[in-house]
């Protein structure tokens, strides 16, 4: 969300940023609501203190025995007038909060200009890209063949684009949540803490959800609840309404949860396997930190999340989003992408965001830099660290062997019980 000063103060800034997001906006509309709305709000008061002012020439002329009827017919109007204004304004701020909250992010200055994901820059690459002597199977094929994946029966327990995994490949993902849990919190600082997976409108909205994104959302309508598509929901409106103390910044969590996804309007080889489904498992960091480092926070960020594809030995790449592929409430995004044969290329595992202070106006969260000093808005940055569901993908592909048997990667084998390899069960 915007502040309508800084826009005031701006309006080039502001409007040259909408543009290179490749939106044409009519910044005049926004600054006449905003020249509207205080030319009432400054009217509402000079009427009111003109009303105490005759208020209180009534009670004179009343205390001397004088006529003070003209006076009171006169307090009488603007009494009526008042309300209509106050009415006229909330319309008009109403007008105002809704075009502000509809309007996306401004992009970084270092971000590039691009219409579309052609044009996102490769800034890092790590790994070599296995070469396989055989033909490699898709990881949705050889989960099948191990008898391990199960798109079908999910299917017959929800609906499409939901999966069922069994033995290893179960136990595979539960090992790479606790794996990557153990490095963000003994290596890279974090703090774990399990959230909510429902949570109400007002969390969808701190976070940029809401209204915006509604239609890719699932919803309890009987509690008004909504299935979280990310941890970065519930975690970042941990300090919804909170003013924090500077000292305590940067603030780090991380969380695991699953995800819920309606992904409307995805087609083609991405639905397939892991890559889009409506349900899986992330794990997520979220950090709240000053503005004045809030870019070296997101470069930390991005080496927090590769180190655990680092780690596992997976190759990878990291690309600079540019302003046509910036999601709504970024300044400036990184998506590490790992290599899967079945494409041929690259493929998102990470996505790590600044937000600087966009989430933190939604959702109220601040920040004092000492006991005199006015509260401010802190920046909040996320990142997946990882998307579990693609990185056991990865896993499949790039540790497949000849005879259909996946090896487990070395740093993962304690979290296996020691198991070296997964092979076909029944």
């Amino acid at each position: 969300m915007h502040d309508i000063r800084l826009i005031r103060e701006s309006p080039e800034r502001f409007k040259k940023g909408l543009e290179r997001r490749g939106i044409e906006y009519d910044i005049n509309r926004l600054l006449e609501l905003d020249e509207e709305r205080r030319k009432l709000i400054q009217e509402v008061q000079e009427l009111k203190e003109k009303r105490n002012r005759l208020s209180k020439e009534v009670a004179e002329l009343k205390r001397k025995g004088e006529n003070a009827t003209q006076i009171i017919e006169e307090v009488r109007g603007i009494g009526d007038r008042i309300p209509e204004l106050e009415t006229k304004t909330d319309e008009i701020e109403r007008k105002l909060y809704e075009e502000l909250i509809s309007l996306p992010n401004i992009p970084h200055e270092s971000v590039p200009d691009g219409k579309d994901e052609n044009d996102n820059v490769t800034v890092i690459t790590w790994g070599e890209t296995r070469k396989f002597n055989f033909e490699p199977l898709p990881h949705w094929e050889l989960g099948e063949r191990l008898g391990l994946f199960d798109p079908r029966r999910a299917s017959k327990l929800a609906k499409s684009r939901f999966v069922m995994t069994y033995g290893s490949m179960a136990q595979l993902e539960r090992a790479l949540v606790n794996f990557m849990i153990d490095i963000h919190v003994k290596k890279n600082g974090y703090r774990e803490v399990l959230p909510p997976f429902l949570v109400n409108e007002d969390s969808m909205f701190g976070t940029g959800q809401l209204p915006k994104f509604k239609d890719e959302l699932f919803w309890v309508e009987r509690d008004n609840l909504y299935l979280i598509p990310t941890a970065e929901v519930p975690v970042t409106n941990i300090h919804r309404d909170e003013i924090l103390a500077a000292d305590e910044l940067p603030l780090k969590y991380v969380s695991y949860t699953p995800c819920f996804r309606r992904e409307a309007g995805s087609y083609g080889k991405d639905t397939k396997g892991l890559i889009r489904v409506h349900q899986f498992n992330k794990v997520e960091l979220v950090k709240f930190s000053l503005p004045e480092t809030s870019y070296e926070e997101l470069e930390s960020l991005v080496k927090d999340a590769a180190s655990i594809l680092e780690a596992l030995e997976l190759p990878y790449r990291v690309v600079l989003l540019c302003t046509g592929d910036l999601g709504f409430s970024s300044a400036k995004t990184y998506d590490l992408e790992v290599w899967l044969s079945s494409y041929n290329n690259f493929k998102e595992v990470s996505s790590c965001s600044n937000f600087e202070d966009f989430q933190a106006r939604r959702a109220n969260i601040k920040f004092k830099r000492d006991k005199k000093s006015k509260p401010e808005f802190v920046h909040t940055l996320n990142g997946s660290g990882l998307a579990i569901g693609r990185t056991v993908a990865a896993i499949l592909e790039n540790y497949q062997t000849k005879n259909g048997e996946v090896e487990i990667p070395e740093a993962l084998r304690p979290y296996m019980d020691g198991l070296k390899k997964i092979t076909a069960q029944v």
